[in-house]
C-alpha cells in the first residue's frame, strides 16, 4: 500500500478514490436532473450505441429496462418510419451533424405517437466524438393541431376554387343569353381563370399536390397574376423583363398581394386607366439582392404622392417589408409612378434556400 506524502500530499490511491467519487456523484447529479426531466432523454457511445434512457423514456414506453439498449430502440417505432429514421441517425453518425427528426414512437399501451427525436454529439478538445446525448419530445398533440388546421385551410381553398368556377360558368350561361355581350363576358370570364389559376399555386397544399421546388417561376407566376389586365386582343400592358428566378409557394403570398396592388391601383388611377398607358416590370439579381422595379407610363400625369396612404399602400409595404425582408421605395413622377421592390434574393424561394440548392 502507498504511504501518504509526508508533505501531506495526498496518496495516488487517495487522489483515484476522490475522482471516482466526483464521477459518481457527477453522474448522479446527471440522473437526477434527466429523471426530472419531461422529455425522453438518452445517451449513445460514439458509434451510436445507446447505452442510457432517463426514467420518462422507460414510462413511456413500458418496455424493460434495457431492452431498448444498442440498437434495440429502433423497433419502438412505426414500421413505416424505422428505414427512414436509421438511415437519418447512420449519416448523422458518419458525419457528426446534429440528429433532427420526426416519427412514430410507441406508447406503453400500443398507440404510436408522433415525436421529435433530436441529437448532439460531444466532441473533446481534439474534436473526436466521445458521446451523443439525444431527446424524445412527444407532439402528437401539436401534430394532430395542426393537421386540423391544415384540413380546414384545404377545405377553405377548395370551396373559393369552385366559387370561382361557378362564376365563371355563370358568365359563360349569361353571354349564350346576350350574345351582344359575348365580348365583355370573354374579358371577365379570362380574368376570373387568371385569379383562380393564382389561387391554383398559392393555396394550401397537401404532401401530394404541393409545388415542388423550382417548379414555378417569378415571371411564370407574375404573368398568370396579369392576365386580367390584358388588352381586348389579350395582349400583355404590363410587359415583364430581366431576370427571371426560382418561385415558391411561401413568397408567394406575398409577391401576389403586392402587385395585385399595384396593377389594382394601376387599373383605377394610373397607366392602366387609360387604353394607351402601359406598365412595365424589370427583375434583375444583383449579388445577393433581387430588385423588382414597377414603371408606369401613359397615364394622367402626377403631381405628386397623395396625402393620404391607403390600406393597400400600407399592405403592399407590410408584404415587402414584413413578410420578404426588403425594402419599398415609391417615386412619384410626373410620367408615372415607379416603385422599386429591394428583396433579399432568398426571399423568393426559401425552400430552395434551406437546402442550399444552388
Amino acid at each position: 500500500m502507498t504511504q501518504p506524502d509526508p508533505n501531506g500530499d495526498p496518496s495516488v490511491e487517495q487522489q483515484l478514490a476522490r475522482t471516482v467519487q466526483a464521477l459518481a456523484e457527477s453522474e448522479a447529479r446527471f440522473r437526477a436532473i434527466a429523471d426530472s426531466m419531461p422529455q425522453m432523454v438518452w445517451s449513445t457511445l460514439p458509434d451510436g450505441f445507446h447505452d442510457y434512457y432517463n426514467a420518462r423514456w422507460y414510462e413511456f414506453t413500458g418496455v424493460p429496462e434495457g431492452s431498448t439498449d444498442g440498437e434495440g430502440w429502433n423497433g419502438m417505432f412505426h414500421a413505416d418510419d424505422q428505414e427512414r429514421a436509421w438511415a437519418l441517425w447512420q449519416r448523422c453518425l458518419e458525419t457528426g451533424e446534429p440528429y433532427e427528426i420526426e416519427y412514430r414512437l410507441r406508447r406503453h399501451d400500443g398507440v404510436y405517437r408522433w415525436t421529435l427525436g433530436r441529437a448532439r454529439p460531444i466532441r473533446n478538445e481534439a474534436g473526436e466524438i466521445t458521446r451523443w446525448f439525444g431527446t424524445c419530445t412527444d407532439i402528437d398533440d401539436l401534430k394532430r393541431s395542426d393537421q386540423a388546421k391544415e384540413l380546414l385551410s384545404q377545405e377553405l381553398s377548395h370551396r373559393i376554387k369552385n366559387i370561382f368556377a361557378v362564376v365563371s360558368a355563370l358568365i359563360a350561361l349569361s353571354a349564350r343569353q346576350h350574345p351582344e355581350a359575348k365580348g365583355f363576358a370573354t374579358a371577365v370570364r379570362t380574368r376570373i381563370n387568371a385569379l383562380a389559376r393564382a389561387h391554383e399555386f398559392v393555396r394550401p397544399h397537401t404532401e401530394s399536390s404541393k409545388p415542388t421546388v423550382g417548379s414555378m417561376t417569378l415571371h411564370a407566376f407574375l404573368a398568370d397574376l396579369f392576365k386580367p389586365y390584358s388588352d381586348l386582343t389579350g395582349a400583355p400592358r404590363i410587359v415583364l423583363s430581366g431576370d427571371d428566378a426560382t418561385f415558391d409557394d411561401q413568397a408567394a403570398t406575398s409577391v401576389a398581394l403586392l402587385f395585385h396592388e399595384l396593377a389594382t391601383n394601376a387599373a383605377k388611377y394610373g397607366a392602366l386607366s387609360r387604353e394607351d398607358g402601359r406598365v412595365t416590370l424589370d427583375t434583375r439579381r444583383l449579388e445577393d439582392r433581387f430588385i423588382l422595379t414597377w414603371t408606369e407610363s401613359g397615364g394622367p400625369p402626377l403631381a405628386g404622392p397623395p396625402a393620404h396612404a391607403g390600406f393597400g399602400s400600407s399592405l403592399a409595404s407590410l408584404s415587402v417589408e414584413g413578410q420578404l425582408g426588403g425594402r419599398l421605395e415609391r417615386i412619384w413622377s410626373a410620367p408615372g409612378l415607379q416603385v422599386i421592390a429591394d428583396l433579399p434574393a432568398t426571399a423568393l424561394s426559401r425552400r430552395r434556400a434551406a437546402q442550399n440548392v444552388a
